[in-house]
């Protein structure tokens, strides 16, 4: 019996990258693929990606860190991030033929064999852009979730902070802080995304950090009486600001450092024996650590979306051929909220 075959076309990582991420690391190739599980090979899925998720880590698994969380990229192999694809095939018993699911395996490419599934979740409910499944119903809406309502223990009319507050993690964190009755804070890179904030996010107020000489006064001027909780996607300088003026007993989740990962030296935070007399609480965490409260996290957020008491911006660019230009502008803030590359909008 003759299998079809098909081409699949992918985008590679060419050397691993030190420093900032450039246009050459990385390269579209094209392969075939067969549209059959091969015999023998038990418990895989061949899924066709739909929608692939542009996230800040992946400049982390494209150099030689020493991170055990996050897989290393190997050079010449596939790029591999969230996604949300279409069953084609499977010998998995818990996945079947024509299902939606989304989870962390899905290749930078139009076709991919995940021969050892792990994370994936099957999509349910289907009257919701299926993009929003590598966004508010996905990884980002999970780290937002968790971070701050498991880290951060938050109360109701405590002060909170937020930075990169318009992308994919933040905009939820500070709408989700309102619904909670704090008071919300972001800074962003644009006057276009502190508009955003205020005008759509409902964030009490925002600011621009580029156009701030000196974070340590601006985060004066906008908390007088302290920060409670600082959901951090940045590091660096601003969080040395926000130490200084976090309040007793507060509470910061450190999601990401996005301003120190092209950093070939990373900088250093030289006031955290602040932390002590403080008695800050300070801690880093894996979404994958917090996904068997994802249940409870979609019966929270999904009647909110459909009310419109929760709103989701994304950035989608057509085509996997884009997939590169768009994770290069992550890393200079051109995207407005959630990055997102549209492989087939079947």
């Amino acid at each position: 019996m003759e299998v079809d075959m098909v081409m699949n076309k992918q985008i590679v990582l060419n050397n691993y990258v030190n420093g900032s991420l450039k246009e050459s690391d990385l390269s579209l190739r094209t392969s075939t693929i067969c549209m059959e599980i091969p015999h023998g090979c038990n418990g895989a899925v061949l899924v066709k990606n739909l929608y692939l998720s542009v996230n800040p880590y992946l400049i982390l698994r494209m150099g030689k860190l020493d991170i055990p969380q996050f897989d290393s990229i190997l050079p010449g192999s596939t790029i591999v991030s969230y996604g949300v694809s279409k069953v084609l095939d499977s010998t998995h018993p818990s996945y079947e033929k024509g299902e939606l699911i989304w989870g962390s395996q899905a290749g930078w490419e139009e076709y991919t064999l995940i021969q050892n599934p792990y994370n994936l979740f099957k999509i349910q409910d289907k009257d919701v852009p299926l993009s929003y499944y590598v966004g508010i119903l996905g990884m980002p809406g999970m780290t937002a979730y968790a971070g701050f309502f498991e880290i951060c223990s938050p109360k109701k009319g405590e002060t909170v902070f937020v930075t990169a507050a318009a992308g994919s993690v933040g905009q939820l964190v500070g709408q989700f802080a309102k619904m909670f009755g704090c008071y919300v804070v972001g800074s962003a890179g644009s006057k276009e995304k502190v508009d955003l904030l205020k005008n759509k996010f409902g964030f009490d107020d925002a600011f621009n950090y580029k156009e701030e000489s000196d974070y340590d006064t601006a985060l004066k001027r906008h908390f007088p009486e302290g920060i409670d909780i600082y959901f951090d996607n940045v590091g660096g300088k601003m969080l040395e600001a926000v130490i200084n003026n976090m309040r007793v007993h507060g509470r910061i989740a450190v999601c990401g450092m996005v301003s120190q990962y092209s950093l070939k030296q990373p900088e250093g935070v030289h006031n955290l024996l602040k932390l002590v007399p403080k008695q800050i609480r300070m801690q880093g965490f894996v979404v994958v650590d917090y996904y068997h409260l994802y249940p409870k996290f979609l019966e929270m957020v999904l009647p909110c979306i459909k009310e419109g008491k929760v709103i989701y911006v994304e950035d989608i660019s057509e085509g996997l051929e884009s997939a590169p230009s768009a994770l290069l502008g992550v890393y200079v803030g051109r995207n407005i909220g959630n990055q997102v590359v549209a492989v087939s909008r079947e």
